[in-house]
């Protein structure tokens, strides 16, 4: 039997290879873009999956409120929390993110990227297989330092790393660890210190939030408990100390500050696609373009299917007799479905080997569009792929065999079938689900593109094109501040400099602080602090648009004068703010200057409230300057940074490579992922139309050849050509129509959705759906009308001798 069907399904290949192929082809694409888009989301939700203690650690937030949710901690939290409740196993703070620094082994220095810092017990939480050493001891002092496999290699080459010391931060490190990065985590270091043990000890009695924290807890059913105790440590231990002190009522404290923060507490396995601040160092997966690539690839399948429906049941009409002589020599209807359901499982295999290939072939590019490095295989793939299969054939085989099991023997024998409208519905239907799904893909290519141009022309409020973002490292025993001023007067005689200027920022970076600002009885406003030294506005050409900028000519602009951001000069409600005074880190300070509102984070974000004041204004604040700012001439850059980078290597940093960045191109890399977005959502809405051209050039085919005795018939009576080519080209338009009234549906309310990720964006504008409709009435119309004008130019008596 399965012989004589394969027989049968090869004889129908070679009477239709033309229509085989693109059957194949179209199923082959949506099949390939759907296997894209799940070794992606594998990919994503295989993050932390290999970690056994995964299900009992938790990251602790902090919600501010008024949306603001903090990853990092106090470190006081920790200790008064294992304390004081029994659910707590254990605990540990780390660095959010990770170092890029050099190291030095037997007076060779390497630069090594990832360098993280956790408290020693670190390896309990993340327990990466040691190929040297243990987990327990690679972290038991302070001097101690646990290496990668890839990084133990770069740094001592084929000599054993145990025991060797490596300097670091300006201290020495002995190797006590060698580890094995093989699978996906949230934290992947190159190297692991102790170094934050030092923090932790000079910062054991501050409330700040700081750093990172990881709980394990004893049971799951544990965190409610775990979660009331770390807001009632925050009330009692600092809320009502602190109002105690400033001698008000906790009251009068909340009213002044605002209510105590919550805790919450973010289950590892779903670290890697929560959507907010993250406080691991390999960064959040984007779960809701996620969902998007894998809900557009199941819809380019299902277009890839309809297509093939459509094709299959058109086909039918050919295979009329063949069921019907079936049927009559005593065929079963489930023997008839069986057969088709087999010919369609040889089409889809055959389509899923050319997909793969297409996959393979594509996957570089593909992997350039996401920044990623996706491969094909895994076990976990290839049962999906299984399932797929399964599905396709079951989608796709199942309703065109049913359909041709139905035919009546007597009548399709006879010839009457193309008198049956069942079959013709059914395809209409298709086809205009076809169109409602390039229309959709059309319109959502246009307005992505129009964001994503939108974004890269919007004026930030500040210009970075000629300013470079130079890393400026701290050195032991050296005061930071003064070795930039030494610096930046030998940076302005090197030729092709403009200014120099500095501050604790980098726009376009994650590089922030916040802490909390007060005016009157106002509600305490979380503001982003901007230090910088004087100049440093005009070096990005930042505006001042009320007052004045801070200058070297007022004594007082080192101390106590500040600048606010328009944002954060409303949250005051003064109709003048100029010389009003604010508190903020516990000082008072006046308001000198107004600056005009620029972008620091990707768009995609609103515009926080600022100050902005001197870096001298706050001891605490010098040592953090790490960037220098220098703009500098247009004329004969290549020359310029090349001094700079002579003049930095032997007079500033010999130990670190010369490293910068041009402040836009900065700022760029915000929006990068989706220029990457819009080329993909464009990559697939030409996928998309070549899967509807397929099958509006196949359908249309199929359609006209049945009805090439009627066009016979209806030029023998002396109908033209231009009225022939309007009859057979109409109910296409008619299609093409309803087909975009419902896409433009789905299509403006999930765009919309997606605009609300960003808080600068374009309102949806009108052109995409005009072009969405020209553009799919001028496919229509080329493809069925070239069609249409073929089969109108019949030999008439060919189809008539035998009427």
């Amino acid at each position: 039997m399965l012989k004589n069907w394969t027989n049968i399904f090869i004889y129908h290949i070679k009477s239709n290879k033309f229509f085989t192929a693109l059957n194949v082809l179209g199923l082959s694409i949506g099949i390939a873009g759907l296997i894209f888009a799940t070794i992606y989301w594998n990919e994503e939700h295989s993050y932390d999956e290999w970690n056994p203690g995964k299900n009992k650690i938790y990251a602790v937030l902090n919600d501010l409120g008024g949306g603001n949710v903090w990853a990092v901690n106090s470190p006081i939290t920790a200790p008064l929390l294992k304390s004081t409740t029994s659910g707590l196993q254990d605990y540990c703070y780390f660095t959010t993110g990770y170092a890029r620094e050099t190291m030095q082994y037997n007076g060779k220095i390497e630069l090594v990227d990832n360098i993280f810092s956790a408290q020693g017990n670190f390896f309990s939480f993340f327990p990466f297989e040691f190929t040297r050493g243990n987990g327990k001891s690679a972290l038991h002092d302070r001097n101690s330092i646990a290496f990668s496999e890839e990084a133990a290699s770069r740094l001592f080459k084929n000599e054993n790393p145990m025991g060797r010391q490596v300097k670091y931060a300006d201290k020495i490190f002995v190797v006590r660890g060698v580890y094995r990065l093989t699978e996906k985590s949230s934290v992947m270091p190159a190297a692991v210190t102790t170094i934050i043990e030092d923090e932790l000890e000079k910062k054991k009695d501050n409330w700040g939030f700081n750093f990172g924290l990881m709980l394990k807890l004893k049971q799951q059913s544990d965190t409610t408990r775990v979660i009331k105790k770390l807001d009632e440590i925050f009330i009692e231990d600092n809320y009502k100390k602190q109002a105690k002190e400033e001698g008000v009522t906790y009251e009068t404290f909340l009213k002044m500050y605002g209510d105590p923060v919550k805790a919450k507490l973010l289950p590892l396995p779903h670290a890697r696609l929560f959507q907010g601040n993250y406080p691991f160092p390999e960064g959040n997966g984007n779960l809701p373009f996620l969902r998007i690539l894998m809900g557009l690839s199941i819809l380019i399948l299902l277009l890839s299917i309809v297509n093939y429906i459509n094709l299959a049941t058109a086909n039918a009409v050919k295979r009329a007799k063949e069921v019907g002589v079936r049927k009559i020599v005593g065929a079963t209807k489930p023997q008839i479905i069986a057969q088709f359901v087999f010919e369609t499982t040889l089409i889809t295999l055959f389509s899923l080997l050319l997909a793969l290939v297409i996959v393979e072939l594509s996957l570089p590019f593909y992997n350039s569009l996401l920044d990623k490095n996706l491969i094909l295989e895994g076990s976990q793939l290839y049962l999906q792929l299984i399932f797929i299969f399964i599905i396709v054939i079951l989608v796709s085989g199942v309703l065109p065999a049913i359909y041709v099991s139905n035919f009546e023997p007597l009548k399709v024998l006879k010839g009457n079938y193309s008198r049956s409208k069942n079959g013709i519905w059914l395809r209409n239907g298709m086809l205009v689900l076809q169109f409602a799904i390039a229309t959709f893909f059309i319109i959502g290519s246009f307005i992505v593109y129009q964001q994503v141009n939108y974004m890269t022309e919007k004026d930030l409020g500040f210009k970075g094109a000629q300013v470079m973002d130079i890393s400026f490292k701290p050195k032991k025993d050296q005061k930071q501040f003064e070795r930039y001023k030494t610096i930046r007067q030998e940076l302005l005689k090197i030729k092709g400099v403009q200014a120099v200027s500095a501050g604790v920022f980098s726009i376009g970076t994650n590089v922030n602080s916040w802490s909390g600002m007060h005016y009157k009885d106002n509600k305490e406003v979380i503001t982003q602090q901007m230090p910088i030294d004087f100049g440093m506005l005009d070096v990005l050409g930042i505006r001042i648009i009320k007052g004045r900028n801070l200058s070297e000519k007022f004594a007082s602009d080192t101390l106590s004068n500040v600048l606010l951001n328009e944002t954060a000069a409303k949250t005051l409600m003064e109709k003048d703010p100029l010389n009003k005074e604010i508190v903020w880190g516990s000082r008072k300070l006046k308001v000198v200057g107004i600056v005009k509102d620029f972008n620091y984070f990707g768009l995609e974000n609103r515009i926080a409230p600022m100050i902005f004041f001197h870096i001298t204004a706050f001891d605490f604040i010098q040592k953090d300057l790490r960037n220098i700012s220098v703009k500098i001439a247009p004329q004969d850059m290549p020359q310029t940074i090349a001094a700079l980078d002579k003049f930095w290597r032997t007079k500033v940093d010999a130990e670190y490579p010369f490293e910068y960045n041009f402040v836009d191109r900065n700022f760029a890399r915000t929006y990068k992922q989706y220029q990457n977005q819009s080329q993909l959502f464009s990559l697939l809405n030409g996928i998309v139309i070549l899967i509807a051209v397929f099958g509006l050039f196949a359908l249309a085919s199929f359609s006209m050849e049945r009805r090439l005795r009627e066009i016979a018939i209806r030029k023998t009576l002396g109908a033209e050509t231009n009225i022939l080519l309007k009859e057979l080209s109409k109910q296409y338009v008619i299609f093409c129509l309803i087909g975009f009234t419902i896409g433009i549906i789905p299509a403006f309310l999930l765009l919309r959705k997606w605009l609300e990720n960003f808080a600068f964006r374009i309102d949806i504008p009108v052109l995409p759906f005009f072009a969405a409709l020209i553009a799919l009435m001028f496919l229509t119309l080329t493809i069925v009308l070239a069609k249409a004008y073929q089969v109108t130019k019949i030999d008439v008596l060919k189809y008539l001798k035998y009427e």
